[in-house]
């Protein structure tokens, strides 16, 4: 439990939606809303031995006024659809998917948290159910969507992480599977960030290639907000490459930003020698984590090899991340009217 919670992600609601999938009785089934259950299958099931599997990350909120919203959720079944091309998994009809997962959210509405910034995190999750252990594209697969009441997944309030600069591990590589949501681009992560926990740190910054690029922070997109060589405010974030995972938080960000106007924003390379030459510099005003876990996470020290460096992210008299956040949470929760909040009509059921 974190503060009165439970531990971000470890309970479930009482339903859950499946659809199965079989090329020989043409394609998808129908939907099925029914209670939550373990899933059997065959033990040479391609997911269990070829990790043929993708999934998403999704946020359902309960706005002020009870209406329930759904946070641009095309976008993550578009990207649901791109990462199944990738691993040979059937695509989906996006449209169809985001009726019945707006009617299991609402099905299930009563499981909303009511804390602060509480929701439910939505697990679509796509699996090769073909029995056999030849490598080829699969006959059978199951798509399956859990639901997870959570509140902030750093806890009520920000805390700004210490991170480890790692260069000895890669998460991922140029032509890799960097850009896809898929379950083999993790297993490292967690094994890495069991190790750096010894050293006091969160999680990781993501070094690539002689030069050190950093790619991403743990499983966040990595933002710096900094004073640039023409002495002006910059936001700057990697270049979407398949070392990148398109986040939606990371698009949404950089939207906000441009449609601000009121500082630079790119998406360059920044390598670690070139941060470092910053906060030496004292130029450095905010490095942040985004996703959807935790919208925006603040960076306070970074551990490279021995050494510390400090980030003053947290003495920022009105920082970055917080109207980041704060614009986010309002258009979530429907304070604000915008087009990327989807309001769940239970009319359409």
């Amino acid at each position: 439990m974190q503060n009165g919670v439970a531990k971000f992600g470890t309970t479930f609601t009482k339903h859950m939606l499946t659809i199965e999938f079989d090329s020989d009785k043409g394609g998808w089934q129908e939907p099925q809303i029914g209670l939550f259950k373990n899933l059997s299958i065959h033990p040479a099931a391609k997911v269990l031995h070829y990790a043929c599997e993708t999934f998403e990350g999704m946020k359902a909120y309960k706005g002020e006024d009870g209406q329930i919203r759904l946070f641009r959720p095309l976008l993550n079944l578009n990207r649901l659809n791109r990462s199944n091309e990738k691993v040979c998994l059937p695509q989906i009809d996006e449209q169809l998917l985001l009726r019945y997962i707006a009617k299991l959210v609402y099905t299930d509405r009563s499981y909303l948290p009511s804390i602060k910034d509480g929701g439910f995190y939505i697990r679509p999750t796509v699996i090769s159910t073909d029995a056999g252990l030849c490598v080829d594209a699969g006959k059978t697969a199951l798509l399956y969507v859990i639901l997870s009441p959570v509140g902030p997944y750093f806890g009520l309030d920000f805390q700004a992480i210490r991170v480890a600069a790692v260069s000895n591990y890669v998460r991922s590589w140029p032509g890799g599977t960097g850009d896809l949501k898929v379950g083999g681009n993790y297993s490292l992560v967690i094994y890495v960030t069991e190790q750096i926990k010894k050293q006091g740190c969160k999680t990781t910054l993501w070094l690539f290639g002689e030069d050190e690029k950093i790619t991403e922070a743990g499983v966040m997109n990595f933002f710096m907000f900094f004073i640039n060589d023409e002495g002006e405010k910059e936001l700057r974030t990697p270049p979407l490459d398949t070392t990148i995972l398109p986040g939606i938080t990371r698009r949404s960000l950089l939207e906000l930003s441009r449609e601000w106007g009121e500082f630079k924003v790119s998406e360059d390379p920044i390598t670690f020698k070139e941060l470092r030459h910053l906060l030496d510099n004292n130029r450095v005003l905010e490095l942040m984590g985004a996703g959807t876990a935790c919208v925006v996470c603040p960076i306070a020290e970074i551990l490279y090899k021995d050494e510390l460096f400090k980030v003053p992210t947290m003495q920022q008299k009105n920082p970055l991340y917080r109207r980041f956040y704060q614009s986010l949470n309002d258009i979530q929760y429907g304070r604000i009217a915008h087009p990327w909040s989807y309001a769940i009509d239970p009319k359409q059921f």
